[in-house]
Formats: structure tokens, C-alpha cells, sequence
């Protein structure tokens, strides 16, 4: 296995899920805000975060299928990496063990962003079924037809 390779691919795979993890911080800020064109341009720097990770994932399994074909065997990470010397071994098994609490990090927040956007949602929802109860909680375009409920700005006429 390539010592070298494998501990850059790692470190570059732990700094994109710690950009990862402030971006999603700022999306937090930006759905608590409002402020959707920071939250559309986010999510676009996290499709690009996407994309240079999935390249990354892609040499690394290249390396392990490397690895696998040199000793005839398929295994974990760590069974691969125990054929290296003991302070090899250690500083990728560290680096990897950061890689995967960074990871479950990210994956938490995740989750957390997404139950305040789904309370969110069903906040609208129950507002536009009280709201307009003949309407059976649908909302219609000035068109007439049927949308569903979004975190789009409305404006309600104020006339009545």
C-alpha cells in the first residue's frame, strides 16, 4: 500500500467534510435568516464539495483494489493498513478514526438541518389548513392551479 497516497487522500477527504460541516452551518444560519440567495449558493459550493469528495472516495478505493490484488484478499481498512509499519499504522488508523467522527458530525448536523426545514414545513401547512379552510389545504398559482406548500415569500391581499 502506498503510505504516502493514502494518508494525503485521507487528509483531504477530512478537510472537504470539515468544509462540509461549516457549510452546513451556514445554511443553518441562512434557513434561520431567511435569507435564500446565501442558501441557494451554499448548496451549490456543497455540490461542489460533492464532487471533488466522490473523486477522492474513487482513487481511494483504487488504492485498497490495489492493495486487494497484490495480497489476494478483501478486507477493511484497518486489515489493510496493518501490514504497515507500527507508526504508518497508527497515523493513518488516527487520521481515519478523525475522518469518521468528522463525518458523523456532518451527518448529524444534517439531520438536525433538515427536522427544523420539516418543522418548518408543517408549521405552513397547518398556518394555510387554518388559514384557508376552504381551500382543503391546497394553495393555488393566480393561475388556479395547484402548488404545494413551500417555504416560498407570499403576500397575502390585505383587503377584504
Amino acid at each position: 500500500m502506498d503510505f504516502e497516497k493514502c494518508r494525503d487522500i485521507l487528509l483531504r477527504e477530512t478537510a472537504l467534510v470539515r468544509s462540509t460541516l461549516g457549510l452546513q452551518e451556514l445554511i443553518r444560519e441562512a434557513v434561520t435568516n431567511r435569507n435564500w440567495t446565501d442558501f441557494e449558493s451554499h448548496f451549490d459550493a456543497l455540490g461542489e464539495i460533492k464532487g471533488e469528495f466522490a473523486m477522492l472516495e474513487s482513487e481511494r478505493e483504487g488504492l485498497f483494489t490495489g492493495w486487494h490484488a497484490d495480497y489476494g484478499t478483501l478486507s477493511g481498512f484497518y486489515t489493510c493498513i496493518s501490514q504497515l509499519p507500527a507508526d504508518q499504522r497508527n497515523e493513518l488508523s488516527e487520521i481515519y478514526r478523525n475522518l469518521k467522527l468528522e463525518t458523523m458530525r456532518v451527518q448529524f448536523s444534517g439531520e438536525t438541518i433538515m427536522a427544523y426545514i420539516a418543522g418548518a414545513r408543517a408549521t405552513m401547512a397547518g398556518f394555510f389548513e387554518v388559514a384557508f379552510p376552504d381551500r382543503g389545504g391546497k394553495i393555488y398559482t393566480p393561475h388556479g392551479k395547484p402548488v404545494s406548500h413551500d417555504m416560498r415569500s407570499m403576500v397575502l391581499n390585505q383587503r377584504f
